[in-house]
């Protein structure tokens, strides 16, 4: 069995702020024997303060700070993390052609080191004005298991967690910082339409790949955004085994991975059953629509 664990918690920019709160949620987790934890999108120095447009007087005002995958700061979290396997959300600073390029990014550690890193592909509304875009999916191996990670939007678009199933992942790590709606948000959070879509796209994707999901978000207010929490794991069947609802906390389950996906793909097998010739001319049509 693997105790596997999401959080949904508040994140800003004070990085002594961050360090403990993610110590304090390590705290827990060790103590409940997890060994894979999530923390939100943008763990390292908070996420963008709105997602207003370039015309918006609600673009961000401030950004995170620009962090290298071999700098200090993460080097601080491998310290932190031990024999626990973290996912952490940062604005990563990579140097191209002598310019600094920020990506919005996840890590995969453990105190061992990096054992794996995702740059978000699909950006949502003014995001691109913030970040570069990330250009592909890769499962790689860690003690758990072969695991994939996407950032938050991505897990809107079926081929992403599809490209990690078919690359091999037992386990999606998903995080985010997901807002509620930004027009006519419900005051109560669990009613919001986008906490609604945020909760389907976490059980579709883990039901249709037949994976073991892993969804981890931002809690509270940071700017103008209000978060959904909802950190969630899914089994391969669709079913929420645990959640934190609307609050902050810590998500967490105890899994047989090899098990359940052996379950669920007893008699129904949707990544070997795919028909790609039938898929193929509708791809292309959509590309010529779009041309």
């Amino acid at each position: 069995m693997t105790t596997l664990a999401a959080a949904a918690a508040n994140f800003g920019r004070d990085l002594e702020q961050n360090y403990a709160t993610i110590g304090t949620l390590l705290s827990e987790a060790r103590s409940r024997g997890v060994r894979l934890l999530a923390l939100p999108e943008a763990a390292l120095g908070g996420y963008l303060s709105s997602l207003g447009g370039p015309e918006d007087s609600r673009k961000p005002k401030s950004l995170p700070p620009a962090l290298r995958v071999d700098g200090p700061e993460i080097a601080r979290v491998i310290d932190l993390a031990g024999d626990i396997i973290v996912v952490i959300g940062i604005c990563e600073a990579d140097e191209q052609d002598g310019a600094i390029i920020r990506y919005n990014t996840a890590i995969a550690l453990d105190g061992s080191g990096v054992l794996g890193i995702h740059r978000k592909v699909h950006q949502p509304l003014g995001e691109n004005m913030s970040y570069a875009a990330g250009e592909s999916f890769t499962a790689f191996d860690t003690p758990i298991g072969r695991i994939g990670m996407m950032i938050c939007y991505d897990k809107a678009f079926p081929e992403s967690a599809r490209a990690l199933a078919l690359d091999g992942a037992e386990v999606i790590v998903c995080i985010s910082a997901w807002p509620g709606s930004r027009t006519a948000g419900a005051a109560d959070l669990s009613e919001d339409r986008w906490t609604k879509r945020f909760n389907i796209f976490d059980q579709a994707r883990a039901l249709e790949n037949q994976v073991v999901w892993v969804a981890s978000n931002q809690a509270g207010e940071f700017g103008s955004l209000r978060f959904v929490a909802s950190a969630k794991v899914v089994g391969p069947g669709g079913d929420v085994l645990a959640t934190t609802g609307v609050d902050a906390g810590l998500a967490i389950a105890e899994v047989d991975i090899a098990d359940v996906l052996a379950t669920a793909r007893r008699s129904m097998f949707h990544l070997r059953d795919r028909r790609p010739s039938s898929y193929a001319d509708a791809e292309t049509e959509w590309e010529s629509i779009n041309a």
